[in-house]
């Protein structure tokens, strides 16, 4: 039966269907292959602690023949630290448990940034890397795009926000309709046939829709245009800046992104304190209390080991230390004034405001952490599923496509309907504007290139 032979309450569900499938179209020819990209360097990063010991082990591992012998005091680390890498010391990595190796983070004199390893019993420098080009920081960054430049990564803003509305069109796609036996929670025929590589896709989607749309809204806070904007509303309220931040304590410039490198979104936009309590004499500075003493003062306040410490930056600076772990519970970020030791900012997840707590608790179960090694084994099977969805989209699309054709879906009869697609879809276009300009584009692309000289050919 033809399209034309239906009666119009047919053509009209015909055409809502044909429009939604075209959209659904190209956003899985926009989008598949960076879910494949996120979805491999994604499941790898899951498991990235592991990794980067395992790669990495000559370097932050040390052997610890008597338990009861001592390690030597931070400063001294650092200078051998030093003596091998000259330049200045910016952040310092206490080892986490007894067999780990320090890590000594150094704005190097011959340029760049060094992370050097040190044995914490004896001094002895392992090794340095510059800093950040872990393993499974390179991993990451190929994750994001970051490490091929700023503007690619709007590429994955841009997916990110397509992978939602891909969700939200296949999930009408798969909507079961009239007499439908199959392809809803079982599949038809076998892999020969096109009509199996539909089913296992929709009914793989249907199962893991709600992922993988959680993924995508939890990713986009570290996304460079929505992440940014998103980060400075939350945290021009108390919904998202931690209550500590809120008090009489003088602040600078410098963000706690720039201090540590890496801390928690809420955090990043905080600045520093500034170090208040070296007196008012201008002809005598006062003298630091230095970075042993700042590590003590850490250890006393219950300071989670494995903590990070970013040391002062000229003399208002602060010692800061922030420890991110598994458990929400535990982060904490403390500043210390570099001449007395006093608290300057204690703050940790119990202090963030609801928006806060909520986006923290988000990005912690994107990261696999919060729910442990079960976190991590389900995220491995969605990451798998994903990539699983994205092939049979591919192979689904090459068995159906005419020779020497895209294979666009038909354009409906009602275009009406296209119209009311795509100001829905619009709406995802408003909350990401990265998304919202790409439709446009597309909109414009498939206008000019394929549905005008479709129009034409049925009109000539």
């Amino acid at each position: 039966m033809s399209e034309n032979s239906k009666s119009p309450a047919s053509q009209r569900n015909t055409s809502l269907y044909r429009a939604v499938w075209r959209w659904h179209f190209y956003a899985g020819l926009l989008i598949l292959p960076f879910m494949i990209l996120m979805s491999i360097t994604g499941a790898a990063y899951l498991y990235r602690d592991e990794i980067d010991d395992w790669y990495h082990a000559n370097l932050k591992f040390v052997e610890v023949s008597d338990t009861g012998i001592q390690t030597l005091p931070i400063s001294r680390q650092i200078q051998s630290a030093l003596e091998a890498v000259p330049g200045k010391a910016i952040k310092v990595l206490p080892p986490a448990s007894p067999d780990r190796s320090s890590e000594i983070v150094i704005a190097a004199d011959a340029g760049g940034r060094e992370a050097v390893y040190v044995d914490p019993y004896d001094g002895d420098v392992l090794g340095h890397m510059p800093d950040r080009t872990t393993i499974m920081w390179v991993v990451r960054r190929i994750h994001s795009l970051a490490e091929v430049g700023t503007i690619p990564n709007y590429i994955i803003e841009i997916a990110s926000g397509w992978a939602i509305l891909l969700v939200l069109t296949g999930m009408y796609l798969w909507w079961p309709r009239g007499n439908q036996k199959g392809g809803v929670v079982s599949l038809r025929d076998t892999p020969k046939r096109r009509i199996w590589w539909r089913d296992a896709h929709a009914v793989t989607g249907i199962f893991i829709g709600v992922f993988i749309i959680f993924m995508a809204a939890t990713g986009m806070f570290w996304s460079v245009f929505w992440g940014k904007y998103a980060n400075e509303f939350a945290n021009g309220t108390p919904n998202g800046y931690p209550s500590g931040v809120r008090i009489d304590v003088p602040l600078s410039t410098i963000p706690m992104i720039d201090a540590f490198g890496e801390t928690s979104w809420t955090n990043e936009n905080i600045p520093l304190p500034q170090s208040v309590d070296g007196g008012t004499d201008e002809t005598a500075l006062p003298t630091p209390v230095g970075i042993d003493q700042a590590i003590a003062t850490f250890d006393k306040m219950g300071l989670t080991p494995g903590y990070a410490v970013s040391l002062p930056r000229g003399e208002t600076g602060v010692y800061s230390a922030s420890i991110y772990p598994d458990d929400l519970s535990l982060q904490r970020v403390i500043h210390l004034d570099q001449y007395s030791a006093r608290p300057l900012i204690d703050m940790g997840y119990a202090d963030y405001g609801p928006f806060g707590k909520f986006m923290e608790f988000g990005i912690n179960v994107h990261l696999g952490q919060e729910f442990g090694t079960a976190n991590q084994i389900i995220l491995l099977v969605i990451c798998a599923l994903i990539i699983f969805m994205s092939v049979s989209a591919g192979v689904m699309w090459w068995k159906r496509r005419p020779a020497g054709a895209l294979g666009v879906p038909p354009m409906p009869r009602d275009t009406n309907k296209i119209a009311v697609v795509t100001a829905i879809l619009a709406i995802g276009g408003i909350i990401y504007p990265t998304v919202g300009a790409s439709m446009i584009v597309i909109w414009l692309l498939d206008y000019l290139l394929v549905a005008r000289p479709q129009r034409k050919l049925r009109t000539a």
